[in-house]
């Protein structure tokens, strides 16, 4: 029987980039039964309007 650790490598785990800040993210246990539906990497990516462009003038 294979023994499972709290820990893992982390680089081995799936990973997403956000729509909105544009970074990277991994899975979560969390996410384990909709990863494909995960789409924001926190709830104020979720809850902030998607930039149209990443044009910062100023």
């Amino acid at each position: 029987m294979k023994k499972f650790t709290r820990f893992t490598n982390k680089s081995a785990l799936p990973q997403k980039v956000c729509p909105v800040c544009q970074r990277p993210f991994r899975w979560r246990k969390k996410w384990e039964k909709n990863w494909p539906e995960v789409r924001y990497c926190s709830e104020r990516c979720r809850r902030t309007p998607q930039r149209k462009s990443n044009n910062f003038s100023g």
